[in-house]
């Protein structure tokens, strides 16, 4: 049997909602680290930058997991569609996919695919996590998926899924305030939208 190795952190690991959906792929998982930097992102997940060559000590050992998955080009192609990796030029995506040598807990170095924040597309409300302690980050502020209520949630979802120039009514004036102060939602006039922040939040969602 083929597979491959690639190194997670955040909503990929276990216990959490993108590791579910690779549960059927897995072949073995263990905790493992890498030298990077860890930044989350304004929807509240985590993600690595690339050690650079040059500033070495400006980099921290990151703890994650080393998935072990059955290879699958179609697994991988959905992997890859989901971090917005560009298919002809990296540098254009919002991530790259690189392979990278990573630390078992038993002290054995292996190398592994890690999907990297292009930084590039770091914005100012990207926050550094200092020490790479991305799980006390979690811990103490969890991303906005998990602080939506039920009616937040349902019409993000709801909004999300709709077509083209399709009108989801929000009946609810309350919710529609809620919505616009977390800048999940921009209202269009004649139909609202989801803001480039609520599509990220939705793409965690489903």
């Amino acid at each position: 049997m083929t597979t491959m190795r690639f190194f997670v952190i955040g909503s990929w690991t276990e216990g959490m909602l993108h590791f579910q959906k690779l549960r059927p792929f897995i072949v073995s998982y263990e905790s493992a680290t890498v030298q990077a930097q860890a930044y989350r992102l304004p929807v509240g997940f985590p993600v690595l930058v690339a050690q650079n060559s040059g500033s070495e000590s400006a980099h921290d050992l990151i703890s994650g997991q080393l998935v072990e998955l059955q290879y699958d080009q179609t697994l991988l192609a959905l992997m890859d569609t989901l971090h917005g990796v560009h298919a002809t030029d990296p540098s254009k995506g919002l991530h790259q996919r690189m392979t990278a040598k990573v630390t078992k807990s038993s002290g054995d170095v292996d190398e592994a695919q890690v999907y990297f924040f292009n930084p590039k597309k770091l914005t100012a409300k990207a926050q550094r996590i200092h020490g790479g302690v991305w799980q006390e980050s979690l811990a103490l502020n969890p991303p906005l998926t998990e602080q939506l209520s039920d009616k937040q949630r349902t019409y993000v979802l709801k909004l999300g899924a709709a077509k083209g120039r399709d009108i989801v009514p929000i009946n609810d004036l309350s919710l529609y305030r809620e919505l616009m102060k977390m800048e999940l939602i921009v209202d269009k006039g004649r139909r609202l939208a989801l803001s480039p922040l609520g599509k990220e939040v939705y793409n965690h969602l489903v």
